[in-house]
């Protein structure tokens, strides 16, 4: 029986590749709850299931951000966005298993945890060996491309191996007059950088050969900190009135429960009593202009998006192209006192996703199921008919995108952040996260660790740790358990040389 399935789902995957001619992708060895059930895909794809891949990657976008979302500011406007909502698949809960730019990339491109893939904060180099699945899609026959911002390592912005066509910056970047690496030549550009980048995209995609599949991946710095909008969105919301959250303010209820480091971060650089060591100005004042210039910095980075559907579109591509938006981490603007991401908090974990594939993916449908950063590398796989190498910790949520339902009631994940030097305020961190609850752990501090129902609480104002200790219980020991069975029970170290914005203390 197991033969037989074998030869269909042989038979099926070939059929596929010559009706949408790719070719034969190399034997590979894969972990076992990474492969993917092509044969099964192959069979209940419709015919206008696309070959082509468009990743587009913001950074700092929060979740709730986006103008359809219930939760946005109700002044917030994203019509592109929408226009990808309206037109493809919400996926309401996605999230990232570090909430950190360079870790949350890496697993973006390997499909691995942090743990795995090795690269586990922003200074961290490219562990020799590392292999990102583009290299696999290029193998397979695909035009590959890379533009923007790559941030694996502090210093490098030289071409990477998996990319025919190459276009990046050093570290964080700059948002006006980037130096860019074209190819591999250093070259210096006027303008906006969120402006620039689409049009090397938006050009790739109309000089690329048009005889084979290809595979883009648009990598934007906005919206980081420090927040810089396009000059002509500067001051777009400058008379909106700033919507804060509940738990942002200095009470007794909001930190009832709390852990003391939370509290304390309240006036250090990622708190918003201090943000960024007073340089956004005192009291709300910094925190409105903070807010404004954040939602004025993503009006270009959406207009980045429509331009590239409308390209797609114009070139008669759009029923052929899977589009995907999603977010590098969350961001916290207020919420229990803090800003910036880090933490295992909501807000902090959870990121924007979009799917966008006319003819395939059902119009304005939503995807309830969780779906991680590390599951976007398997799932372009799978659509592409393509093997890989890598030892992958994510799964393929094509079936979702096409209509079909989650595959448990209750996925629970891990979620990881690990100390940074330059970045104190935040402990090691590691945390599950199910439907219902999450667990956080700290390591290396004297704290208390929190349980949240988050189907009950999604603000997470109430730690029910003390309230229910069996569910807590249960929860800490899986957690170790997974950390034990995936070898990640080793806390990495990395050379401190640098604080950000160190101030003078003053009594």
């Amino acid at each position: 029986m197991r033969s037989t399935l074998k030869d269909l789902g042989d038979a099926l995957r070939a059929a596929l590749r010559d009706l949408l001619g790719r070719p034969e992708p190399k034997p590979v060895r894969v972990r076992a709850r990474a492969v993917v059930v092509l044969a099964v895909l192959a069979a209940t794809a419709a015919v206008a299931q696309p070959r082509n891949v468009v990743v587009i990657l913001s950074d700092d976008h929060r979740y709730d951000f986006m103008g359809f979302h219930p939760d946005a500011p109700r002044f917030l406007q994203t019509p592109n966005m929408d226009r990808m909502r309206a037109g493809g698949a919400h996926v309401a809960n996605a999230f990232v298993t570090t909430s950190l730019c360079s870790p949350s990339r890496a697993s973006i491109l390997t499909g691995q945890y942090a743990h795995n893939h090795g690269i586990v904060d922003n200074t961290s180099p490219i562990p020799p060996g590392t292999r990102f699945f583009p290299q696999d899609l290029q193998d397979a026959g695909y035009q590959t491309a890379y533009v923007g911002k790559w941030h694996m390592g502090e210093v490098d912005d030289q071409p990477q191996p998996g990319f025919d066509r190459w276009v990046s910056f050093r570290g964080q970047g700059a948002y006006t007059d980037p130096l860019l690496n074209i190819d591999g030549e250093q070259v210096q550009h006027t303008g906006y950088t969120t402006d620039i980048l689409t049009d090397y995209a938006v050009d790739w995609l109309r000089q690329r050969d048009g005889s084979e599949p290809f595979f883009l991946e648009l990598s934007h710095k906005a919206v980081h900190a420090e927040f810089e909008p396009a000059p002509r969105h500067a001051g777009a919301y400058r008379d909106v009135q700033i919507p804060y959250p509940s738990s942002m303010w200095l009470t007794e209820r909001n930190y009832a429960g709390k852990p003391h480091w939370v509290r304390a971060q309240r006036g250090s650089w990622h708190g918003v009593d201090f943000m960024f060591h007073g340089d956004l100005g005192p009291g709300m004042d910094g925190f409105d202009n903070f807010y404004r210039r954040y939602t004025e910095t993503l009006l270009a980075l959406d207009e980045s998006v429509g331009r590239v559907l409308d390209t797609l579109e114009e070139l008669g591509l759009a029923e052929n192209t899977l589009v995907v938006y999603l977010g590098d981490n969350g961001f916290l603007l207020g919420e229990h006192g803090l800003i910036d991401k880090r933490n295992a908090y909501e807000e902090s974990i959870r990121i924007p996703m979009l799917a966008w594939a006319p003819g395939w993916i059902a119009p304005g449908s939503t995807v309830d199921g969780i779906v991680r950063n590390l599951d976007l590398a398997p799932t372009v796989l799978a659509l592409t008919g393509t093997s890989t190498s890598i030892n992958m910790d994510g799964v393929s949520f094509l079936d979702l995108l096409a209509g079909g339902a989650a595959t448990a009631v209750d996925r629970e994940f891990l979620y990881e952040y690990y100390w940074e030097y330059a970045f104190p305020h935040t402990p090691t961190t590691f945390a599950l996260r199910g439907d219902q609850y999450k667990f956080i752990y700290y390591h290396g501090v004297w704290d208390t660790e929190e349980l949240y129902d988050i189907a009950a609480d999604p603000e997470e104002r109430t730690n029910l740790v003390e309230a229910l200790p069996q569910v807590a219980a249960d929860m800490r020991s899986r957690l170790f358990d997974r950390l034990s069975e995936d070898d990640a029970m080793r806390v990495p170290m990395r050379r401190g040389n640098w604080n950000a914005g160190e101030r003078l203390v003053y009594d």
